[in-house]
């Protein structure tokens, strides 16, 4: 055993006893979901009483779930703007109590195109804290052999801008880094100024050349796009990382930042190296299973993101896959207890949660049940109040429950609410498209990472399939299949279909690499945040004539 697991052996064993009682207290509230939910509500609403929002909404005359629902309408991040935007001016107290101030804001994308930017205060990162380390120690009960080796975490730069008050703006993620203490980092492959890299290339290199020769047990991101891309990049520099590896050097495929190369130290390990190319000759390309054997994956796995899973399962072969949970910059919203699976159970102990039955996503009153109050199989749409100061946010999360854990939710995520696209009234979703894509790639054969469905208007409208120009061989097959499996999913597209009021999907091949180009100069917009960037499956623009 190295000295670093030596160190960290008493520092595991207490952190281990307090998220065990974090892990038994967290189980035990599913069996109360009602009472801990009303207890939650009780303290937001008294610790925010004396805020700009609460004496606006009348908290101080708030008692009851009825009170609070009469007194604060569910709305969207839009009309909750101007009581941030005074947070940002530093007003804190226009939303978050005198001793809860915003350490930063986490900043997401807006459906404005404006970005939101959403207040990280102690009590809220505390939450988020709490809700890691209950799943990481139920997963590390299932994962054993993980226990005490290193982890490699892919994560953005908390500090991308700043307020005009001058606090943070950037992931939470990165604050979650450089927040841990230092005895904990060592645990961690990746140092914390890693996330400040804004080229991408640049980055997953750094990244991929900090992990190999490190016993790397997990790799943990929000999407699994960033864990392929990280591996795709060694390999189109293989030839650079070995000879890297080998001398001890660091030479990114790119401009790194001066502070962080003078930083990272790195040994020859000219055996690591010799390894590497025999495992090059042996499989072709570098594999992951030259350097490393992670006990698990840790990633989104539901919505539009499984599509990923089969490049995943191609690149680490049966290595187990742990879902992170409906994850957002406004909050932990599930816990996932078991590998395989994106449903999670909800997370009552730091969010008050409200759900809106997907069948009256678009009334103007819709009903709003509380989560002991859903029925399995149904699908809801998520709203929420916490440590943020956002009240009944709409957060636009589309969830199926597939379970229940005590009185609680087991839920999984499907789509955003926006992802939805209608040319006849057939209001096909971005779940539906993906799902249909499964389904006709698997009979056809091949593996389909990246495409886009968009409706196009002529006499007899239709949706294009556009596809990456490697699918040429299997494009009228893939877009056949997609065609019939919606037909499957959505009984509006098969009667639109049946009626000719819809005429087949039509395959559009792209030029080699285009999506993939794209996606690479999205993320540079987004100063290199590729964790947290999804793919768009379905435009819900309609392309005229």
């Amino acid at each position: 055993m190295g000295l670093a697991r030596t160190l960290l052996r008493p520092v595991a064993y207490a952190a281990g006893l307090h998220a065990s009682g974090q892990l038994r207290a967290f189980l035990s509230a599913h069996e109360r979901t009602a009472a801990v939910q009303q207890r939650l509500l009780s303290e937001l609403i008294a610790a925010h009483e004396q805020t700009d929002f609460g004496r606006d909404h009348g908290f101080g005359r708030i008692r009851t779930y009825g009170d609070f629902t009469s007194a604060v309408p569910i709305r969207s991040y839009e009309a909750l703007r101007p009581y941030v935007e005074r947070v940002l001016d530093g007003h804190d107290a226009a939303l978050l109590p005198p001793d809860d101030r915003a350490l930063m804001f986490s900043m997401t994308s807006g459906t404005t195109g404006r970005p939101k930017h959403i207040p990280v205060t102690r009590r809220f990162l505390r939450g988020l804290r709490r809700g890691w380390n209950v799943w990481g120690l139920r997963s590390l009960r299932d994962h054993p052999e993980a226990w005490l080796r290193s982890i490699l975490q892919i994560s953005s730069s908390m500090r991308e801008s700043s307020s005009p008050s001058g606090v943070p703006c950037g992931a939470v993620s990165g604050l979650l880094a450089v927040t841990q203490k230092r005895i904990v980092r060592r645990m961690y492959v990746v140092p914390p100024a890693v996330a400040d890299i804004h080229d991408p290339a640049v980055k997953y290199y750094t990244i991929l050349r900090c992990g190999v020769g490190r016993d790397v047990s997990i790799i943990t991101t929000a999407n699994p796009s960033s864990t392929i891309k990280l591996i795709e990049t060694g390999q189109q520099h293989a030839d650079r990382l070995v000879q890297d590896v080998a001398a001890g050097t660091y030479r990114p495929p790119g401009e790194a930042p001066a502070d962080l190369a003078k930083a990272l130290r790195f040994k020859p390990r000219p055996a690591l190296a010799a390894r590497l190319r025999d495992g090059i000759r042996r499989d072709g390309q570098l594999m992951p299973g030259h350097f490393w054997r992670p006990a698990f994956l840790a990633n989104w796995t539901g919505g539009t993101l499984k599509l990923y899973l089969p490049r995943l399962r191609a690149l680490f072969g049966d290595v187990p896959v742990r879902d992170v949970g409906l994850l957002a910059s406004e909050g932990r919203f599930s816990v996932p207890l078991a590998d395989h699976t994106p449903a999670g159970v909800a997370e009552i102990t730091a969010n008050f949660l409200e759900f809106i039955p997907a069948e009256q996503r678009d009334s103007e009153r819709p009903d709003a049940l509380r989560a002991h109050e859903l029925d399995v199989g149904h699908e809801y749409f998520l709203v929420f109040s916490n440590w943020t100061g956002l009240w009944r946010y709409d957060l636009d999360d589309r969830v199926r429950v597939v379970d229940r854990l005590g009185r609680s939710p087991v839920f999984e995520f499907l789509s955003r609410g926006l992802h939805t696209a209608s040319i006849t009234g057939e209001k096909i979703s971005e779940h539906q498209v993906v799902e249909a894509m499964r389904l006709a790639a698997a009979a056809a054969g091949v593996t389909v990472e990246r495409f886009c469905v968009q409706g196009r208007f002529a006499a007899t409208p239709y949706y294009e399939l556009r596809l990456d120009a490697e699918q040429s061989a299997a494009a009228h097959a893939l877009a056949g299949g997609v065609d019939r499996e919606l037909g499957e999913l959505n009984m509006e597209y098969r009667s639109k279909r049946d009626s000719g009021r819809l005429g087949p999907i039509r395959p559009v091949l792209l030029a080699a690499g285009a999506m993939e180009q794209a996606e690479a100069r999205n993320i540079l917009r987004r100063r290199g945040r590729g964790e947290q960037y999804k793919h768009q499956y379905l435009l819900t623009d309609v392309i005229g004539e």
